[in-house]
């Protein structure tokens, strides 16, 4: 069966398609690129001529245009837009994702995910985790038993408020006080997903523990949770710092990051991954399995990721590490070379979960515990702001009557 096409816009544009696109002259066009706004190389075999970043242009096209319609800035910036508030956790630059400054990727090489807390908590030379109050007490006799039929989401919302540091207000506390109750928080929610006692063990080795692997998957769950401690102002994200902005407790903003997580155009969506390898194990055609669902007006989950137009460096990392999946990699080459889509995150945890053969529901459970070190982070950056986040909305509703 032919490989279904799948129509896609250009990686890169000639200097006269850049310039009309953006209706300039050719002049402020290279005016954009020497200023870095856009980002050019060389055309194969040709370095006289230069080719430009069409996912840049693009971009720079958005901005002039909300520049020249203020009223519509706010709203297209909460949607892949302009930047909303200032943070200085995490960067997303030239397709790489960046930890105050740190590569993710390289950091991932030998980091922990108590390492990476550290760092965006802004610890510096004090250890939170090994204090007394990091190690959550126990669980109560038989609560684990009771809210194992919950959904993973909601059985971590349920066991939160169980510990201390999750019910305390952090309205105008010192963030170094908050430290300790927030490594008891990461403990315990990574004992609430994997159905175990809290320890205090690195978080990667409790859960190889919980799930009986070997130091060789420990070492793979420890790269996966730091590559996905942060990703700037993401839908639960911004959510945590909402409920941060109230003041409230760090238990309430983790709620709050969990609840956007488990929607299917957020953490939901490896889900949505985990039924198309299942189908493809089943039909045992990946190309077939696409091409049914482009024909019945269906996404293909897993793929591209609009902040990484070149493919997502998450996922670029994770990948190589795991042992052949004949439908995994048939599927990722079925969308690379019919569609030019790499893999993303989501695609990436749903191969971990199944190369190590975890639980269900691990994928949205590794999501969980490694990013709920960098809405602590956003939790903390918020609440030395000071500020509600309220923003005014554009009303469009019925007339006022007379």
């Amino acid at each position: 069966m032919a490989k279904p096409q799948i129509s896609k816009p250009p990686l890169f544009l000639d200097a006269a398609k850049a310039a009309k696109s953006l209706g300039v002259s050719r002049a402020t066009l290279y005016a954009y690129v020497s200023r870095g706004l856009i980002r050019s190389s060389a055309a194969d075999g040709d370095t006289r001529q230069r080719l430009y970043n069409a996912h840049d242009v693009e971009a720079l096209k958005k901005r002039k245009a909300v520049g020249r319609r203020p009223r519509e800035a706010a709203a297209q910036s909460l949607d892949w837009g302009l930047p909303v508030l200032s943070s200085g956790i995490t960067l997303i630059e030239n397709g790489r994702l960046y930890y105050r400054g740190q590569d993710a990727a390289r950091l991932a090489e030998t980091a922990t995910l108590e390492d990476v807390a550290r760092l965006l908590w802004q610890c510096e030379a004090q250890n939170p985790f090994i204090a007394d109050q990091a190690l959550p007490p126990p669980w109560q006799p038989g609560l684990l038993k009771r809210l194992a039929a919950l959904p993973l989401i909601e059985r971590c919302q349920a066991m939160l408020p169980l510990i201390a540091a999750g019910r305390a207000t952090a309205w105008q506390r010192d963030a170094s006080r908050l430290w300790s109750g927030a490594a008891a928080l990461l403990r315990a929610l990574a004992a609430a997903t994997s159905l175990s006692e809290p320890d205090a063990q690195p978080i990667h080795l409790h859960l190889a523990r919980a799930w009986q692997l070997k130091p060789s998957g420990a070492d793979i769950l420890r790269r996966v949770l730091v590559l996905l401690a942060d990703h700037e102002f993401n839908a639960s994200a911004f959510a945590v710092r909402v409920v941060a902005s109230t003041g409230a407790s760090l238990g309430a903003c983790l709620t709050g990051g969990l609840a956007a997580l488990s929607g299917p155009l957020h953490g939901g969506t490896t889900s949505l991954v985990e039924l198309l390898l299942q189908e493809i194990d089943t039909v045992g055609d990946a190309a077939a399995v696409v091409e049914a669902r482009l024909r019945r007006g269906e996404g293909v989950p897993g793929f591209e990721h609009q902040l990484y137009p070149e493919g997502d460096p998450r996922a670029a990392a994770l990948l190589p590490l795991l042992p052949r999946d004949a439908s995994r990699n048939a599927l990722a080459a079925v969308m690379r070379d019919g569609a030019g889509k790499l893999p993303n995150v989501d695609f990436a945890l749903v191969s971990v979960r199944r190369a190590l053969r975890l639980p269900k529901d691990s994928a949205l459970a590794l999501f969980a515990i490694g990013r709920t070190v960098g809405w602590i982070a956003h939790a903390l950056e918020q609440h030395r702001e000071g500020k509600l986040i309220r923003p005014r909305a554009r009303y469009t509703g019925p007339a006022i009557a007379d």
